[in-house]
């Protein structure tokens, strides 16, 4: 998988870990003594409220402490991700959050946060975005799709603005298959596939985590997934590759971030205790099932493949001409 080579390069670039003081060993010893939040920056049913979800659960039996999930979506995941910012670096306010995290850096002009307002704690997981539609839609290939689109208007639901389905879909429609097909902008995934389904719009460009279910029940039509090759969950969808219109790779990562000062060795402890979680077995199904694969890695692993993710969106982002002006 390209996140791991991406990983390993980071060592090979002698990217180190902080050290650790006494009183910081001290604080990694005590931490949590309570709850802590995940604050999750979409709404519930994606990939961010999914993820959060399950590796809130192990931490919680490992710490003993709850571990208390609050969904906060809106403007592309921004609405949650700046309100952690400004809030208490105390490893007890942790921003569950996806690939817009990366994305929206560049995508809006002034996102409301920097990169170095946080540190990221924990790398949980990755999924693939997938294209589907209406189940009455007129369209049985992702190229009829397209060809649709230049006769009618047609739109389709994502997650929010700046999530990477929203530029995944602007690279496949706009860019490869010369189409303008309108982008309706959602909190989350759960809500923009409700509005799919319920035949509100047409189409969906979302995480794939929500979408298996509605496509293994007939309620959607599964289109194309953005990955090297197809998926065990839904194994009659075809990649990007396969459908002959091109190759699109993208994918959505979900990860927990801690503002900036939070102590090196809280940071540390998340990251030990959700890589320790994300190797169990237990764990692991279930993000399995849910059509993500598990990731973790080291704090330097992790750090380094959310900094080339945030300069591969920036060039995307450039490429499709979105921006959060117009939607687009």
């Amino acid at each position: 998988m390209a996140v791991h080579r991406t990983m390993q390069a980071a060592l090979c670039g002698g990217l180190i870990l902080f050290g650790f003081g006494t009183s910081a060993t001290m604080a990694q010893a005590t931490y949590p003594d309570r709850p802590v939040r995940f604050v999750v920056s979409f709404a519930p049913g994606g990939p961010a409220d999914v993820g959060a979800r399950i590796i809130g659960q192990a931490l919680q039996e490992h710490w003993g402490k709850a571990v208390v999930i609050e969904n906060r979506g809106g403007a592309g995941g921004n609405i949650a991700t700046v309100a952690v910012a400004r809030g208490e670096a105390d490893g007890y306010t942790v921003l569950a959050s996806t690939s817009s995290f990366s994305v929206n850096l560049s995508y809006y002009p002034n996102p409301g946060y920097a990169a170095s307002d946080f540190k990221v704690a924990a790398l949980v997981a990755t999924t693939p975005n997938i294209v589907v539609g209406a189940p009455d839609l007129p369209a049985a290939t992702l190229a009829d799709v397209l060809t649709l689109a230049k006769t009618q208007p047609l739109a389709y639901a994502g997650p929010g603005p700046g999530t990477t389905p929203h530029l995944s879909a602007e690279r496949i429609f706009r860019l490869i298959g010369k189409v303008d097909i309108r982008h309706v902008p959602f909190t989350g995934a759960g809500p923009a596939m409700n509005a799919v389904t319920a035949g509100h719009v047409q189409l969906g460009v979302v995480a794939m985590t929500p979408a298996i279910e509605l496509v293994k029940a007939g309620k959607l039509k599964g289109y194309a997934i953005t990955a090297a090759k197809r998926t065990p969950e839904l194994p009659d969808v075809p990649t990007m590759a396969e459908t002959g219109i091109g190759d699109v790779e993208d994918s959505t990562w979900i990860a927990l971030f801690v503002p900036a000062k939070t102590p090196d060795a809280i940071v540390a402890k998340i990251n030990a205790d959700a890589n320790a979680a994300l190797k169990s077995g237990n764990t692991a199904q279930l993000i399995n099932r849910a059509g993500m694969s598990p990731l973790g890695g080291s704090l330097a692993e992790i750090n380094a493949y959310v900094s080339s993710e945030t300069k591969k969106w920036e060039e995307v982002v450039r490429a499709t001409g979105a921006k959060a002006e117009d939607g687009k």
